[in-house]
């Protein structure tokens, strides 16, 4: 390829800026994923950027510096800066350099730089739990396995965990030829090859890579067959954590669909119910109050699954690190915290053991197409003072709440006959007006769980066409033949709940159509600013939005399928 050709540019200070118009830009994005981070996504430069747990990431999955600075070099317009090829030589180095492993009389750390000696020699945090055996070698307490991981973390040093496992309570559980409600099943190709990355080579407890670390797929992928099929191969109790009641109840129907369990054998652990069974799911909220934390110690797990595992509250991370013992899957559609605290996921959950891109799933058929709209709308002259005038959070909410998207939202129904339609958003004011004017359903944290149920299968059946839904729709619930969805306003800048909430309707259409996601945007207000922030993962995954200003008719469909730009 000509050097004119090429899409990326290296700059000193470390980003790496991407031409979309460039030839090579689709295969510079794809070399980039496994090793860099979408920050910005504006029309026409894309900035990425390395990280130390994104080079982490790269090495742990077998990326070597090589390997990335090829993929550099091979896409790069102009030359590559020294600086950077040092710090991805001096963080993959790292990778490998600390070991944690076991022998007779327990965990050691083993750690051949005399240098890192040193290191661990002047932090008080790790020099109080760490026994100097000699030889670079240190005995470690089963009780601060998680902690010596994470502290080694956040000083820039990643541990390679080579200590095994304690196996569970066995658990005779296989996956069926047949669901119980008929339908054939069998792992897609993508899902056995996660497990088996997952895995890493062993289910045993000896020594091993496996057995640790975050599944990385796209919404609508089945990520919970993925963690059903882990539990097959292990065959040891297991308990699931999921975002809430709603996402709680459907791993439990997945697994009496899928597996060979009765219902006896799974249990519920949520603010309704308290049963502890061989595979018990329950929810974060309930899991991090401290008179339910026992629930980690009462089973003989062998296996703990972290869906949504981006989401992993602050509490959790504590009772992870003692959990060092048992087996941990993530599952997420996106390894991105607004928070920052991916370094945290990597330590105590683990490494992405496997990922795989929305656009190659879209063209396989395993996720629909999709077509992706931003609807700008105008505000009146005195909601544009209010925004003005307004201070703190204010001015986004003001701009979110803009009346005029009732109107808009109400139109795209009327021109989207005979589809499951979810209208979803940040306000509950703004959501209550909207079922007021649509004469739907609302479904918000307030909405008892019985109640969430009967609606949710309404959607299913077809009986409630339309739902209007707050962000407790946004993760882990199954609505598979949702094919529109209209976003009025969202979490600010977050791009994680533009990914989940375009996840709702990826699941592939009998008929082949296209889902479509709209956005309705108060356009040049904080409203339009916070919108391009949270397109950015999606526009890393290959997905374009077509921009339209409303003019009261919706936008060509057949200008807007979301597609690389």
């Amino acid at each position: 390829m000509r050097p004119e050709d090429r899409a990326l540019i290296v700059q000193s200070d470390g980003t790496l800026l991407v031409d979309v118009h460039a030839p090579g830009y689709q295969a510079c994005r794809e070399a980039l994923a496994p090793f860099a981070h979408l920050e910005k996504a504006p029309e026409h430069l894309h900035t990425y950027r390395i990280t130390r747990v994104s080079l982490w990431n790269a090495a742990a999955a077998g990326y070597t510096a090589r390997d990335v600075r090829a993929a550099l070099e091979t896409h790069a317009r102009y030359g590559i800066p020294e600086p950077i090829l040092a710090e991805i030589d001096d963080q993959i180095s790292r990778w490998g350099r600390l070991l944690l492993d076991r022998d007779a009389d327990g965990l050691r750390l083993v750690v051949e730089d005399p240098t890192l000696q040193k290191v661990l020699a002047k932090y008080s945090t790790l020099a109080e739990i760490l026994e100097p055996l000699g030889g670079g070698t240190y005995r470690v307490a089963d009780a601060d396995r998680g902690t010596v991981k994470q502290a080694l973390a956040r000083l820039g040093y990643p541990v390679v965990d080579l200590a095994g496992y304690t196996d569970g309570a066995f658990l005779d559980l296989v996956l069926r030829e047949t669901t119980r409600s008929g339908r054939p099943f069998d792992l897609r190709a993508y899902q056995q090859e996660a497990v088996d990355a997952f895995m890493a080579g062993g289910s045993d407890g000896q020594l091993t890579m496996g057995g640790h670390g975050v599944i990385v797929l796209p919404c609508g992928a089945g990520k919970t067959v993925v963690a059903l099929a882990t539990m097959a191969r292990l065959k040891m109790h297991t308990l699931v954590l999921a975002t809430g009641t709603t996402a709680v109840r459907q791993w439990i129907a997945e697994v009496l669909d899928k597996t060979s369990l009765p219902e006896a054998a799974v249990g519920e652990y949520s603010g309704q119910r308290k049963e502890v069974r061989p595979v018990t799911v329950a929810t974060y909220q309930i899991a991090t109050r401290g008179r339910h934390r026992d629930l980690f110690n009462r089973e003989d797990w062998g296996l703990i699954v972290y869906d949504e595992v981006h989401l992993l509250p602050a509490p959790l991370f504590r009772t992870t690190a003692d959990l060092q013992a048992r087996r941990r899957l993530g599952l997420t559609a996106t390894l991105v915290r607004e928070d920052g605290k991916e370094t945290e996921v990597f330590s105590l959950i683990g490494p992405r053991r496997y990922e795989l891109p929305w656009k190659v799933l879209e063209e396989q058929g395993y996720v629909a197409t999709a077509e992706c709209f931003e609807v700008r709308v105008e505000g009146s002259d005195d909601l544009k003072t209010r925004v003005m005038l307004a201070s703190g959070q204010d001015p986004y909410r003001i701009s979110a709440e803009n009346p005029v998207k009732d109107q808009v939202a109400e139109t795209l129904i009327e021109e989207n006959p005979g589809e499951r339609i979810l209208v979803i958003g940040q306000y509950l004011h703004q959501l209550r007006r909207l079922a007021r004017r649509l004469k739907a359903p609302l479904l918000t944290g307030e909405t008892p769980q019985d109640e969430r149920d009967v609606l949710f299968a309404g959607f299913r059946k077809g009986k409630v066409p339309v739902l209007v839904v707050s962000r407790v729709a946004n993760f882990s619930v199954d609505l598979p033949d949702a094919s529109v969805l209209i976003q009025v306003s969202g979490l600010f800048g977050s791009r994680q709940e533009e990914a989940q909430r375009l996840g709702r309707i990826l699941r592939p259409k009998a008929d082949g159509r296209p889902a479509r996601f709209y956005t309705l945007v108060t356009r040049d207000t904080p409203d339009q600013t916070f919108a391009l922030r949270r397109q950015r993962f999606l526009t890393e995954q290959g997905y374009a939005y077509l921009v339209e200003d409303w003019d009261g008719h919706v936008p060509e469909l057949e200008e807007a399928a979301c597609s690389a730009t």
